[in-house]
């Protein structure tokens, strides 16, 4: 997703009023507000699915990773972490979301497949005391690993996503406006199996 296409949507989450521009003080997320946060949660999700794709292409050049990773980080909070599991280990493993992309690019395969599907939202938001709402996306993940001689490694993943939805301001034409933005927060490993 580019850039103006995550600022158009903000704008329609802004949710603007005639009655004057972002003066509700309220944390309460209206039901229109809901579909063009979930909307918008959903598409950050797709866009990370489509990041960890292009990073774990062995033929994309080192360039063009280093830039998709510096876009798959700006969809973060700042202390996420991304869970990686495998089943030649019982143990789960996480990585700062830089880190996780620099582990993906230096998995040792000839060639690396990773897909996401059904991804579907499986919390409603949760209003937090510190005033930002709290809600999980779950994604399954197909992983593929396989280098030249044929051996090949495969699992799927069940991951649970926490999502983090927080008021914001912004001055337009002189005055401020509310709206609401949304990070993604930690990859939690839920199971992995064949």
């Amino acid at each position: 997703m580019s850039m103006s296409r995550y600022i158009i949507a903000l704008f329609f989450i802004m949710g603007f009023s005639a009655a004057g521009l972002g003066q509700e003080k309220s944390l309460e997320i209206t039901p229109q507000r809901k579909r063009a946060i979930d909307s918008l949660a959903l598409e950050k999700v797709r866009d990370l699915s489509r990041y960890i794709t292009l990073v774990g292409n062995k033929s994309t050049p080192f360039s063009e990773a280093q830039r998709v990773i510096d876009r798959a980080v700006e969809l973060f909070s700042d202390d996420a972490q991304i869970g990686v599991s495998s089943l030649n280990r019982r143990e789960i493993r996480y990585f700062t979301v830089r880190r996780y992309f620099d582990h993906l690019m230096a998995l040792n395969y000839d060639q690396v497949t990773v897909e996401w599907y059904n991804i579907q939202y499986v919390s409603d938001l949760e209003l937090q005391p510190d005033g930002r709402y709290v809600g999980v996306i779950t994604i399954f993940q197909k992983f593929t690993g396989q280098n030249n001689e044929g051996l090949k490694y495969e699992d799927t993943t069940k991951k649970d996503i926490t999502i983090y939805v927080e008021k914001k301001q912004t001055q337009i034409g002189g005055r401020l406006v509310d709206y609401w933005d949304v990070w993604l927060g930690d990859v939690r490993v839920a199971h992995t199996s064949k």
